[in-house]
């Protein structure tokens, strides 16, 4: 049996209710004080460009945008607040261990000062040997108070959050603690010796 040939032109069988409406001469208006707008006129309604006229002006208004997103989420990451954050810094316990961390003075936080000093000590001959090993010192001093650091915090954490609950954070708080204060993300929220409760 042949199949009866597709004619591009043709309309569509189906009508829509508003050409149904028309066509039995019914009227939609009744009661909202305006006519139901056609399909055809939502559509012109809703048509955008897909490419804009001045393209120089759109790319310069989507650079200006996507800035002061970007800006906003920097000053959101910087004040901690968690819709602004990567994962791993997200969540109470996190915002906990930041604080805690930030409150106490951390013997890591001056590895790079003493690191940039032992550089300049090893360009003296009689010195260089004696700085090498008080770099050692200090680093096991770093490490010594960062373990410390973390059982402290694991203790705290599962007397305020419960110890099902307590994230395993001492590597978290280690890498913080390591840090210069100013150039810790996202900053310090609270002052020296303001601890959490």
């Amino acid at each position: 049996m042949a199949k009866p040939p597709v004619n591009p032109d043709a309309q569509p069988s189906i009508e829509s209710s508003d050409e149904t409406a028309a066509r039995l001469g019914l009227s939609h208006n009744a009661g909202k004080g305006q006519a139901t707008p056609t399909r055809k006129q939502q559509e012109a309604a809703n048509k955008r460009p897909l490419v804009p006229d001045d393209r120089k002006l759109a790319a310069k208004q989507a650079r200006a945008k996507s800035s002061a997103a970007r800006d906003v989420a920097r000053a959101g990451m910087a004040a901690g607040v968690d819709k602004y954050l990567p994962m791993r810094e997200r969540g109470p316990q996190k915002r906990y261990a930041r604080d805690y961390v930030d409150a106490r003075f951390n013997v890591g936080e001056l590895m790079i000062p003493v690191m940039f000093l032992v550089i300049l000590l090893t360009t003296i001959p009689s010195v260089d040997v004696y700085a090498i090993f008080g770099l050692w010192g200090f680093f096991i001093l770093a490490v010594i108070d960062s373990v410390v650091l973390g059982f402290i915090l694991t203790k705290k954490l599962e007397a305020k959050f419960g110890s099902d609950k307590a994230e395993r954070i001492r590597w978290y708080a280690a890498m913080r603690a390591l840090q210069l204060r100013p150039m810790r993300l996202p900053k310090p929220q609270v002052k020296r010796r303001q601890y959490p409760v």
